[in-house]
């Protein structure tokens, strides 16, 4: 028997111009590290150290993390990580955010977060040169 009552569908809630698509231009490296980084619960201070060993699993490298002030919106924390993007060697700045509840959320670098992203890059240059 069909139902009177119209289907009702939920609309997927729009992504920030920050987040990453992670089923359109990101690899499914991102999918594992967003999957990998899930929540601390409770253990923020461990934040750095399971960020760093995602991205080893990636192997990406895990640059740097720092106090978000501002930066990101619902963050307290950045670390930012350079994921290799494929076999040429070229690689992807993207942010780890952790929350204030925990949660760790994977974003790509954004018109706010410019002046980090150049950092990050310098940062790279600096350790290539070495």
């Amino acid at each position: 028997m069909l139902s009177s009552q119209p289907a009702v569908k939920a609309a997927a809630e729009p992504m920030s111009d920050s987040e990453i698509d992670l089923a359109g231009d990101f690899p499914m490296e991102m999918l594992e590290l967003e999957l990998s980084l899930d929540s601390l619960d409770g253990e923020e201070d461990r934040f750095a150290d399971k960020v760093r060993q995602a991205a080893s699993d990636l192997k990406g490298a895990f640059l740097f993390d720092l106090p978000a002030s501002g930066l990101v919106e619902d963050c307290d924390r950045i670390a930012v990580l350079r994921i290799p993007r494929d076999a040429d060697g070229r690689a992807d700045t993207i942010f780890a955010c952790l929350e204030p509840q925990g949660t760790i959320r994977i974003e790509r670098p954004s018109e706010r977060t410019a002046g980090l992203q150049t950092f990050a890059q310098a940062f790279v240059d600096v350790f290539q040169r070495l």
